[in-house]
């Protein structure tokens, strides 16, 4: 019988080459198959990142804002697809050639020598252009919570236009459409700095021209914690973002046409793994040292803080130095959100904290475990990124406020924005109570800041 066995095995393992290759197909063209299947699943993943963000948004912000809030990251997400199309894939990817930005067109699909039975492209062109641009929509969407509550609809949507269709185009071109950066040996290899910080600078200068909620910051200089709306939602969005980013990392891998790439692709999603976890578990503890209580939304955006921070290397560290890169952007996000704060900065959510100050750190840790890469090379791509989507960013969100202006009203902003802005509101059948200066929410603990504002608070 054993005997019997080991012979029906050896046929069978005879045998599954051709079952597997039907009809004869090449190697290669399976390659070029698996390839195309990946970036079409990874990017499905990354577009789920949407619902993430607009779930942890949703929570963490008021209840007379949530319905404004899931419009903004469903729309960005459509004009992300349709400005890629027109203007961004291009000048981010045709002819940079060590350059500063591609060139202007419509992107348009080239299959031609793949029908013809030449596989050497890798993978189908769509496939590659659909996975891209879901990164450019997750650029856009870091922007909308730090914005929330007060910003006008259609002035954020206009921004939104500009930011996919040329300002995260041309600096993506720098690092990972073959210009300058890339030449200097730059390495981002998920986007700590092509995406994440991207969206935290244009946040950024969003949240200084824009200003602070009415009542955030008191006029003895004390900060006052506006409550979300809704935790188990932002903890749903949280670990929706967290699924969402093993195709975001994973998928960066860019092929699974091999055993190499496979191997490739599993360390760097247990390495995505492990650094959410040191993140949110290194929030926790730091949290729980400085205020003698676990904020949970400080856990949640721990998590984040790690994801964020291993995303511009999570192919070469160990599991225990992925969970320690994470750690540190844990311990960041907890000294970010008072620092903001003292600044008198209104971020809604804590993605300055998250997005910005970890895709700079992550950025930057690079080197610890990457022997190719240079901390002078990491340190002037974040510097040259940074630079360059300040000012540009703020020239944009000048103009659209000497222009349309880029605020509602105050009264607009005390009813909030569902009923003033969009005429729908999230919660109708709950009465808004008035908290912390014109604020609404259902807990005391659902500020992304809440801990750490109600610290400063009470210490100025």
């Amino acid at each position: 019988m054993k005997t019997l066995m080991k012979i029906l095995t050896a046929f069978a393992l005879a045998l599954l080459p051709t079952l597997v290759f039907a009809e004869d197909a090449p190697v290669s063209e399976m390659s070029y198959i698996l390839n195309t299947f990946s970036f079409l699943v990874m990017g499905i993943l990354v577009m789920w990142m949407a619902a993430g963000f607009g779930m942890l948004e949703s929570g963490l912000v008021r209840s007379k804002n949530v319905a404004t809030i899931c419009l903004k990251n469903i729309s960005l997400f459509g004009i992300a697809g349709i400005l890629y199309y027109l203007i961004g894939y291009n000048l981010m990817y045709a002819g940079v050639d060590g350059g500063f930005f591609g060139s202007f067109g419509v992107w348009t699909a080239d299959d031609a020598a793949a029908a013809g039975g030449d596989y050497s492209a890798g993978y189908a062109a769509a496939s590659d252009w659909f996975f891209q641009m879901v990164f450019c929509g997750a650029a856009c969407s870091v922007v909308s919570g730090c914005v929330a509550e007060r910003i006008k609809l259609w002035s954020f949507l206009a921004f939104c236009v500009v930011l996919t269709g040329v300002i995260y185009p041309i600096q993506g071109s720098w690092g990972w459409g073959g210009g300058w950066l890339s030449e200097m040996g730059f390495v981002d290899f998920a986007g700590s700095t092509i995406v994440h910080s991207v969206g935290g600078w244009a946040a950024l200068t969003g949240a200084l021209i824009l200003g602070a909620r009415k009542g955030k910051f008191r006029k003895d200089g004390r900060v006052n914690p506006m409550p979300g709306s809704n935790i188990p939602l932002a903890t749903l969005g949280t670990f929706i973002l967290w699924m969402g980013w093993y195709g975001f990392n994973g998928g960066s891998v860019l092929a699974l046409g091999d055993a190499a790439s496979a191997i490739a692709m599993s360390n760097v999603m247990v390495n995505t793994n492990m650094a959410a976890c040191g993140g949110m578990i290194a929030a926790m503890a730091m949290v729980q040292i400085l205020y003698k209580k676990v904020d949970v939304t400080m856990a949640l955006n721990g998590a984040l803080a790690g994801l964020v921070s291993i995303t511009a290397g999570p192919d070469t560290p160990s599991l225990g130095a992925a969970a320690l890169i994470g750690a540190v952007g844990g311990v960041l996000v907890v000294l970010a959100v008072p620092f903001f704060d003292k600044l008198k900065i209104d971020d809604v959510v804590g993605a300055l904290s998250v997005h910005l100050v970890c895709g700079i750190w992550g950025t930057l840790a690079v080197p610890f475990t990457n022997a190719d890469a240079s901390f002078v090379t990491q340190l002037i791509g974040v510097a040259a990124t940074g630079a360059f989507v300040v000012v540009t960013t703020s020239i944009v969100w000048l103009l659209l406020k000497v222009t349309v202006g880029i605020r509602v009203s105050e009264e607009e902003e005390y009813r909030g924005c569902d009923i003033t802005e969009i005429g729908v509101e999230a919660y109708p059948d709950f009465q808004s109570i008035n908290i912390g200066g014109g604020g609404s929410g259902g807990t005391l603990a659902g500020s992304a800041a809440y801990s750490a504002s109600t610290v400063t608070a009470k210490q100025s």
